[in-house]
């Protein structure tokens, strides 16, 4: 578990990870409701030479930014109950980085090889971040960042 002070230390650490995401990287962003997701996206759209103000794109679904990778910004909160094709799978195969927030709501239609992400607000309004690797790749991520 990581525990970050400030939102600039989120967004720094989403920045060096960004440094370490490859073409096809699928992170999963979990947490509540003002936890800090769109802030630490931010973090690795800098990470990724992004340019553009990075925002939350809850009435858009996904949002993309180019970088030295491209960036899918998905807020899946409003696809509850849905089932309808969205093809939400042609991004996730692409050479860009997905980056998913709520992803509960299409957890069916994502890749089992992936970064799970849990974002938790602490009391005393820090945060705290628990990274789950599924599959090689992302193991050497954590390991890389010295979380193992």
């Amino acid at each position: 578990m990581i525990h970050f002070q400030s939102e600039q230390a989120m967004i720094d650490f989403g920045e060096k990870l960004a440094g370490l995401l490859f073409p096809g990287s699928i992170l999963t962003l979990e947490g509540e409701l003002g936890a800090g997701k769109t802030t630490f996206t931010k973090g690795i759209g800098k990470g990724l030479g992004i340019k553009k103000v990075i925002n939350s794109p809850t009435f858009t679904i996904v949002k993309v930014y180019q970088g030295k990778l491209p960036l899918y910004h998905f807020d899946a909160y409003r696809l509850e109950g849905q089932d309808e094709e969205l093809g939400f799978e042609e991004m996730f195969e692409d050479e860009g980085v997905c980056v998913i927030e709520w992803p509960i709501y299409i957890q069916d239609i994502l890749p089992s090889e992936k970064l799970e992400i849990q974002i938790l607000k602490n009391e005393d309004e820090s945060r705290s971040m628990i990274l789950k690797p599924h599959g090689e790749k992302y193991e050497k991520i954590v390991k890389e960042l010295g979380l193992c």
